[in-house]
């Protein structure tokens, strides 16, 4: 294998989030809950029922039942795709995969075609932004074939969008990186790259096309105005020198997953705000345990060292107008974005939603970090699907809560609301707006369940249930397990899945059950619990977005494979979670080398598979025939034609069948 150089670039989420946990609470985590959990019921009831079948019937016969039970009830009907690694999209037999946009594609009849080698702000504001994440779709004319297709750009790879910028050198006889600090403007393009892209899209004679002269497309980006709302707005906490008021806001930050609301806006959510600080506070400052809280400032970026605003030594209060949930109106391509306090303020993953029995509208939130939360968000008012004014301002008052797991499988949705239990002026909170600015303090004094970095969580309508896909959480000690979930050091993750009681989203309780624990389930010490009718290509580790489509069938998306973790690509697997193939997974799509698999998104009539491919490329070493090092050596390699399929620009793609029809059914 290459000698990659030694450097840490700025590279995806996962590794930003490999520090040192934050969560300095001895709250449970979810490890020893399940482990408790399933030590009392597992070992003394499956396990000895297993013994008892095993000691009449062979273990072959019972396994090749088990595949062909799973296989007859599997929801999903397409020819699995092989598991591997190369710098190329693929998937399943029978399907198409288009590269429908990639960064700097043009979005404007007036937008000037990409340049690599001279790319500038002004361009970038014109074009689709960087590491596309979240995708959602918002129909024209209650249209399936023509609509808005809303796509957040979480954050940059410098050494990947800039040639030339990495120089290697010798140093002590060792190979080693040199990355030349960035220009003011680099760092513009950088701010333009960032936030979302609202975009026109049409299927023509099977195939998605951009619109490009559409009247509502829009890039959204981290200099655009926007206004704060609810609680906490207008709070001194969230005052600036440049903005007094404490209500508006300059741009939006690092937005991973999202939503799109029953009543048609998109919502963004601020994930990891704490790389875009720099800076110290002032001796003494009241924010700074705030900020410890949230590994504020890490400095990845160096937008401090041009803006002011991002420099904590002379704007304190800045962070604290970050790591809220973002609303845009696509109808109006000229309305300012608001940031909505009333739903708290974390590392926020995603923000999808679902209408109650009773009305109300639910968002489910996960707080992307390791020992951190589960939380979710109840509106106060009703939706009304016959006025869509009457909803524009439902994000602005409701309820928060986050999510308390028990060993009995009961979760316990605890309200974040000054004055109830601990959230009192005597633990520091003088009003609702404080306990929304400390959201993840609060949630510490009221004992949430401390998880393995929760991130998308998905209600499904279909069948009442809830998954909560947690990524992994490399920090777990052994003495947090037990010999009945042997997952210290997890480093493949797990998925949750919650029922509420009654079957109600607005409930304060339900019950949880584990539906997968991740990984590759041939190697007994990672305790994996896919099916037996998984095969060696179904298996995956890092679960991170997810999707259901319009038949409610679990679709998940992985992020952190690679040749070092688990030997493939990260990519897109279809999960059975009912009946006798519960637990059995198909892969589906896989990415390039390097990529983060985000998204996913299905069309309203399931007849197009929409996924984004962040970050191809990055950590490419691990993988000897894809060559990065010759990047940093030789910039003209670098950029060669930058064909369509060329595995270096995020891209979103979208899958279709062959002939046409629904994804594998």
């Amino acid at each position: 294998m290459t000698q990659s150089p030694e450097i840490r670039f700025r590279t995806s989420q996962l590794e930003e989030n490999d520090g040192p946990p934050v969560n300095p609470t001895d709250n449970r985590t979810m490890g020893e809950i399940i482990a408790a959990r399933f030590s009392r019921r597992d070992l003394l009831k499956g396990s000895l029922a297993v013994s008892a079948i095993a000691a009449t019937v062979s273990p072959l016969a019972l396994v090749a039942a088990d595949e062909a039970r799973a296989a007859e009830a599997s929801a999903f009907k397409f020819d699995e795709l092989d598991a591997g690694i190369d710098d190329k999209h693929h998937v399943a037999p029978g399907y198409d995969a288009d590269v429908l946009l990639r960064w700097g594609d043009p979005l404007f009849a007036d937008s000037p075609e990409f340049d690599p080698a001279k790319q500038s702000a002004e361009a970038q504001a014109r074009q689709f932004g960087y590491n596309n994440d979240y995708i959602g779709y918002i129909a024209i004319d209650g249209s399936a074939e023509h609509g808005l297709l809303v796509v957040n750009h979480e954050y940059t790879t410098p050494h990947l969008m800039f040639p030339g910028m990495v120089k290697i050198v010798d140093k002590d006889g060792k190979k080693a990186a040199e990355v030349a600090p960035l220009s003011k403007e680099q760092v513009d393009v950088e701010m333009a790259a960032h936030g979302g892209s609202i975009v026109e899209i049409r299927k023509e004679r099977g195939k998605w096309q951009v619109v490009r002269d559409g009247k509502l497309n829009r890039r959204i980006m981290s200099t655009t105005e926007m206004a704060l709302s609810g609680p906490a707005a207008g709070h001194d906490r969230l005052k600036t020198n440049a903005d007094p008021s404490g209500t508006k806001v300059i741009g939006t930050l690092n937005n991973c997953a999202g939503g799109v609301t029953p009543w048609g806006t998109y919502v963004m959510a601020e994930e990891n705000i704490h790389g875009y600080f720099s800076g110290e506070l002032p001796e003494g400052h009241k924010e700074a345990a705030n900020y410890k809280r949230l590994g504020i400032p890490e400095g990845a970026y160096e937008w401090g060292a041009h803006y002011d605003r991002f420099n904590l030594s002379k704007e304190p209060n800045e962070p604290n107008r970050f790591g809220w949930i973002v609303e845009v109106d696509v109808n109006d391509p000229n309305s300012v974005p608001r940031k909505r306090t009333a739903m708290g303020r974390f590392k926020h993953e995603g923000a999808e939603s679902i209408v109650a029995k009773d009305g109300r509208v639910v968002f489910y939130l996960g707080d992307d970090e390791r020992f951190d939360y589960v939380y979710k968000f109840v509106t106060k008012a009703t939706f009304n699907p016959n006025d869509r004014a009457a909803n524009m301002n439902l994000l602005d008052e409701g309820t928060l809560s986050v999510a308390k797991f028990a060993e009995d499988g009961s979760v316990e949705w605890m309200p974040i609301v000054f004055g109830e239990g601990p959230l009192t002026a005597e633990n520091g909170f003088s009003g609702q707006a404080d306990v929304l600015i400390e959201t993840r303090r609060a949630a510490d004094l009221l004992g949430a369940t401390k998880m393995d970095r929760p991130e998308d969580i998905q209600p499904n309508a279909g069948n009442g249930k809830v998954y909560v896909m947690l990524t992994n959480n490399s920090k777990r000690k052994a003495e947090q397990v037990d010999a009945a979930n042997p997952r210290a050091a997890n480093a493949f993750g797990h998925i949750i899945e919650i029922v509420e009681d009654g079957g109600d989203f607005v409930a304060t309780k339900g019950k949880w059950e584990v539906l997968l624990k991740c990984g590759d389930p041939s190697v007994a010490d990672v305790g994996a619990t896919f099916s037996t009718a998984t095969t060696a290509n179904g298996w995956f580790g890092m679960p991170d977005n997810c999707a259901v489509d319009s038949a409610g069938r679990l679709w998940v998306a992985t992020d952190g494979q690679g040749p070092k973790a688990t030997g493939r690509t990260d990519g897109l697997w279809a999960v059975d979670t009912e009946g006798a193939a519960r637990a059995t997974s198909k892969l589906f799509f896989r990415v390039p080398i390097g990529a983060e698999m985000c998204g996913p998104l299905f069309a309203p009539d399931d007849q197009t598979a929409f996924v984004a491919v962040q970050h191809p490329g990055d950590g490419g070493e691990d993988w000897e025939a894809f060559g990065r090092p010759s990047y940093y050596e030789d910039p003209s390699t670098r950029w060669p034609d930058f064909k369509p399929d060329m595995p270096v620009r995020p891209a979103v793609v979208a899958i279709t069948k062959q002939g046409g029809g629904k994804i594998a059914v």
